[in-house]
């Protein structure tokens, strides 16, 4: 007996209304995530890499002032915060298109590797946000020549 997967009524009745509806609020809005623009969040993009010698973590956060960007790293996690904020808005001009999201962020991201975390350095250019983090050294096991006497 052929097993048939399981669609709720949404997927079963309605897949092109459903498809019609997305296709007009990615046309109106731009391709988002609007559950996290209704409560102030936004998830910048971020690069993880690793070198022989670091784990190197490049975020694209631009137009925030660095005071604002928390960093924090406990054991291979790194936790990054911050938020940015809207400038002031002017009463006279009314927006014809608005794509640049503003609010604070969260990032937690595993780490590929072991890694030193109080030697850890950050550096904000043009918008990007790049911290490199030496990798743990581990200790290479060590053959020992012993004498039978």
């Amino acid at each position: 007996m052929a097993l048939t997967p399981w669609r709720g009524l949404w997927e079963s009745r309605f897949p092109s209304l459903r498809d019609e509806i997305d296709k007009m609020f990615e046309d109106f809005f731009g391709k988002t995530d609007f559950s996290s623009l209704a409560d102030g969040t936004w998830n910048p993009p971020m690069d993880v890499q690793q070198t022989k010698k670091d784990v190197i973590v490049m975020m694209d956060i631009p137009a925030i002032d660095p005071k604002a960007i928390s960093i924090s790293i406990i054991e291979d996690r790194i936790t990054i915060k911050g938020e940015r904020k809207r400038e002031e808005e002017s009463q006279e001009a009314d927006y014809y298109r608005s794509e640049r999201v503003y609010g604070s962020f969260q990032r937690i991201i595993q780490l590929p590797a072991e890694v030193v975390g109080d030697k850890a350095k950050a550096s904000y250019k043009d918008g990007v946000l790049k911290i490199t983090i030496p990798k743990s050294q581990k200790v290479v096991p060590k053959e020992v020549k012993i004498e039978v006497q």
